[in-house]
């Protein structure tokens, strides 16, 4: 596949929603939606959470150009910076309602060396230096579960801490994708801040049910290259739960389902997980299928309209370190669901003083 192609996912375009951008601060943006600035951005996996909970971007900040390519090409009037974070300054967006970080996952993932805060790639303090900048009325930041263990526990309550300083009340959780309509376990450490006010409103959304399998979500994109025996395979894993899909980072890793660990559990499930497939299986395939981009973004909770820019090794990169978007969307409409209570408590007692 060439360098630059789109990969992954049709649409029709009749069904392009794009969302106009405006800035933080402004007393114009469109009646009950609240304004969001995301900072490593990726292929929009948390941006689209963001949006479906009714958050209006303002700005989404990303160093990479695919990334940055496949936000252009599914939302075209999002305000999208190819930029480098540390370079970025969040000061023209200050009062923003939300500020959003899905911040590198290496310097903390059991699969890498675990170097946290000595990891050039970390840029959690980047993140605080831009809640000091922009002063957002919420925060929410997330990365890999190993965030939480207790090698981290210095440091993680130092970035609360940090952002505490600044006025907010702050809490970490782990949440787990499946609990969340995601038909993989995919366990992200997740943080809320909010000012006083809004916290006292604020609660962590309950786990919505067990999700679809994945034979049942994909059944017709494993059917749709002719491959008679598709029906057969997915019911063997109709209701089964995926691994966590992993998509390696910008040093390492390819387009495969990642280490042997990992592809012995995608091989219960009938799955050759030793590469992505360009396409689905053909008619007469025999063994073991692979997935393709598309799949391991329907897996991911991605709608089936959204496209990836790049090769096929950046497009399944954009996915495996997807924030998923259901996911995404749980955490924004409980923060939601806070700030509009705090306003609603606020006009009350402005109107009892009048």
């Amino acid at each position: 596949m060439g360098r630059g192609q789109t990969v992954g996912l049709r649409r029709d375009d009749s069904e392009r929603r794009a969302v106009r951008g405006t800035r933080g601060g402004s007393k114009e943006r469109e009646a009950a939606r609240l304004t969001c600035l995301e900072i490593c951005a990726g292929g929009g996996g948390q941006a689209l959470g963001l949006e479906q909970a009714g958050f209006e971007p303002v700005a989404l900040v990303d160093i990479d150009p695919c990334a940055c390519a496949t936000l252009r090409l599914n939302r075209p009037l999002w305000p999208v910076a190819e930029a480098d974070v540390r370079k970025f300054s969040a000061r023209p967006f200050r009062g923003v309602d939300l500020l959003a970080a899905g911040v590198p996952c290496p310097p903390f993932s059991v699969a890498g060396k675990r170097l946290g805060v000595n990891d050039d790639r970390d840029l959690f303090p980047e993140a605080v230096r831009l809640v000091r900048e922009c002063r957002p009325r919420a925060v929410m930041l997330e990365n890999v579960r190993g965030f939480l263990d207790p090698v981290f526990d210095s440091y993680r309550r130092e970035v609360t801490r940090q952002i505490e300083k600044e006025g907010y009340r702050a809490e970490w959780r782990l949440l787990n994708a499946c609990d969340f309509g995601v038909p993989q376990l995919r366990p992200r450490a997740v943080m809320v801040a909010l000012r006083p006010e809004a916290w006292r409103f604020f609660s962590w959304p309950e786990p919505q049910g067990a999700p679809p399998g994945v034979g049942q979500t994909l059944l017709e994109e494993m059917a749709s290259g002719g491959w008679e025996g598709a029906r057969t395979w997915a019911e063997k894993c109709w209701n089964a739960i995926a691994p966590t899909i992993v998509g390696g980072s910008t040093r390492h890793g390819g387009p495969d389902l990642g280490p042997t660990r990992a592809r012995r559990a995608w091989a219960q499930l009938g799955v050759d997980g030793s590469r992505i497939a360009d396409s689905p299986p053909p008619p007469g395939f025999r063994g073991m299928p692979q997935l393709t981009v598309r799949m391991a973004a329907l897996l991911q909770g991605f709608p089936p309209e959204w496209r990836f820019a790049g090769t096929k090794t950046q497009a399944y990169r954009q996915v495996g370190n997807a924030f998923p978007p259901p996911v995404a969307r749980a955490v924004a409409a409980a923060i939601r669901r806070a700030l509009e209570s705090a306003e609603e408590r606020a006009r009350g007692s402005r109107g009892r003083c009048a």
